[in-house]
């Protein structure tokens, strides 16, 4: 799990360099900031469409190996990208094709490389390795930005796809010598044999159970995924794009500068290491704590809305960033285990369609947003927005609770049962036409 995490780390520090060179290159290429938001979305439309294909790939094929070589493929994309860059023969057309390229390959390694973490430990300390790897994306995320001027200034930007394509490789490297823990199952046959078989089917039918529409069905029908998806939608919309929001509030009404946005950012990445640290120790999160989180996290971008200067904006900015990590890894914890072990690649397939769709539809939202109440009006009615769905969210299902039911069992025909059995009874009993309900 160390070298895993270190990998990561790597790795982590290496996407996000290329990913802010990506953009100054765009920008170098084009001078046009639609373009360059164009190749973020080309980025990231294999997700919206080919997610499911690449989850239900991560169940059908052995793990470790399917994780070793899309990471290799990543590398090649990073490799060729440096090659064109330092022979002066990359023009847009060819980036857009290698960003779409990328984003393909990633709708496989995504769901591989997150579950193949899980199988490192024991069933009981995945919440904590998923904390870790939100703590390593974190911290690489923050290595990776930092790293990318300084690679640029003296190195060029060839060097930072060549570094990032040597991270990928590192990633690579290591996973033939990572030792899953016994009780995991790895490749296809194993999960299909954790399926149990129908009376009477053939053992070449449980081929049935590896398809892409077992994975939606199974989505749709769990209602605590279709709750998380909810609550990460809504907060994903109308939150959380602080890019964007942030920048605006702060070089707008509060009159600061490129420094002081970049103070925010700093301190909404502490918070983020912080609440992905707090995240590690929960151990059975559940959709009802992902979902207070995310609420008291809204309700405090609501205020910073208001925040007279900096000084005050930093002070809520630090507890809204550790709320919104634990939030996402209470949240990440129970998308990955909640689903049987056969189906997780396909249940993280799904959801990588899904949240394209939020992670492209959230900052049209919020400019328009912006354009119509201003920067202080977006943060403010946006987090109110969150906070109300959230709740109404659970008063719905608290009123849909079915009430206990008191029953006159010797008018009901339960008497002389064990208590068991008797519980068992008076719950078909309660399904009769005419039974008075009333507690």
């Amino acid at each position: 799990m160390r070298w895993w995490s270190l990998a990561n780390f790597l790795s982590n520090a290496g996407t996000w360099m290329q990913l802010t060179v990506q953009n100054l290159l765009v920008l170098q290429i084009t001078g046009s900031a639609a373009a360059t938001g164009l190749s973020i979305s080309v980025q990231a439309a294999p997700a919206l469409l080919v997610s499911l294909v690449g989850g239900a790939a991560v169940d059908r094929w052995p793990r470790k190996a399917t994780a070793a070589v899309s990471q290799a493929l990543l590398g090649a994309v990073a490799f060729v990208t440096a090659v064109l860059v330092a022979l002066d023969r990359l023009d847009l057309t060819v980036l857009m094709v290698l960003a779409a390229v990328t984003g393909l390959v990633a709708t496989v390694d995504g769901p591989a490389c997150a579950l193949l973490g899980n199988d490192l430990v024991r069933k009981e300390d995945v919440p904590s390795a998923i904390g870790v790897g939100s703590l390593v994306h974190s911290a690489g995320r923050l290595a990776g930005t930092a790293l990318a001027g300084v690679t640029i200034a003296f190195l060029g930007t060839a060097a930072a796809y060549t570094a990032n394509g040597l991270s990928f490789l590192f990633v690579a490297a290591v996973i033939p010598f990572l030792r899953p823990v016994r009780e995991v199952s790895q490749g296809a046959g194993t999960a299909a044999a954790a399926v149990p078989a129908q009376r009477g089917a053939k053992p070449r039918a449980q081929k049935s159970d590896m398809t892409v529409r077992q994975g939606l069905a199974f989505f749709a029908r769990r209602p605590r995924l279709v709750a998380l998806a909810g609550i990460t939608g809504i907060s994903s919309m109308f939150g959380r794009n602080y890019g964007l929001t942030l920048a605006v509030l702060v070089t707008g009404p509060l009159a600061g500068g490129a420094g002081a946005f970049g103070t925010v950012s700093t301190v909404l990445a502490v918070g983020g290491i912080l609440g992905a640290v707090l995240g590690a120790r929960l151990r059975s999160p559940s959709v009802r704590l992902v979902g207070l989180l995310a609420a008291g996290g809204a309700l405090l971008q609501a205020v910073a809305g208001f925040s007279p200067s900096l000084a005050v904006l930093l002070v809520l900015v630090l507890p809204m960033a550790v709320l919104e990590s634990v939030s996402d890894t209470a949240g990440t914890t129970v998308l990955q285990t909640d689903p049987p072990a056969h189906l997780r690649g396909r249940v993280l397939g799904v959801w990588g369609s899904v949240s394209t769709v939020w992670g492209l539809g959230g900052p049209p939202v919020l400019g328009l947003l912006m354009e119509l109440a201003g920067a202080r009006g977006a943060l403010a009615t946006g987090g109110l927005v969150i906070a109300g769905a959230i709740g109404a969210g659970f008063a719905l299902r608290g009123r849909r609770t079915t009430p206990p039911v008191l029953l006159d069992m010797e008018e009901h025909g339960v008497r002389d049962l064990a208590p068991e059995a008797a519980v068992v009874a008076a719950h078909d009993a309660a399904k009769r036409p005419g039974l008075d309900t009333a507690a």
